[in-house]
């Protein structure tokens, strides 16, 4: 019994490890600056922020472009992406720190920390 136990607690260990994601990573528009996010505070483009569906708010994450290999840590503020083919939605600065501005969205790995 012990044995079976000490399995399925392993397992269980297992499965809820965050591991990193590779997805598709796009902006939030200027016109979002100021409004109210999921985690009730105002949206600052100027932050290092993001938004997940399914990460916890207030969680950080390493954000690393595959295309320009620079990384930036955003904390989780928001839900989104709208738009389901999408992982994360960074803050300008975010993006403008791994080099996306230009073509809008990139390829991404998201590493919770």
């Amino acid at each position: 019994m012990m044995k079976k136990t000490l399995i399925l607690l392993s397992c269980l260990l297992i499965s809820n490890t965050i591991v990193a994601e590779t997805g598709i990573a796009s902006f939030y528009s200027r016109a979002h600056h100021g409004k109210t996010m999921a985690n009730g505070k105002k949206f600052n483009e100027f932050g290092l922020t993001a938004a997940s569906r399914t990460l916890p708010l207030g969680s950080r994450v390493k954000v690393t472009s595959m295309k320009s290999k620079k990384s930036v840590i955003v904390t989780i503020t928001d839900r989104g992406p709208r738009l389901k083919m999408r992982l994360i939605d960074l803050s300008y600065t975010a993006a403008q720190d791994i080099g996306m501005i230009a073509q809008g969205r990139c390829l991404v790995t998201v590493e919770p920390l």
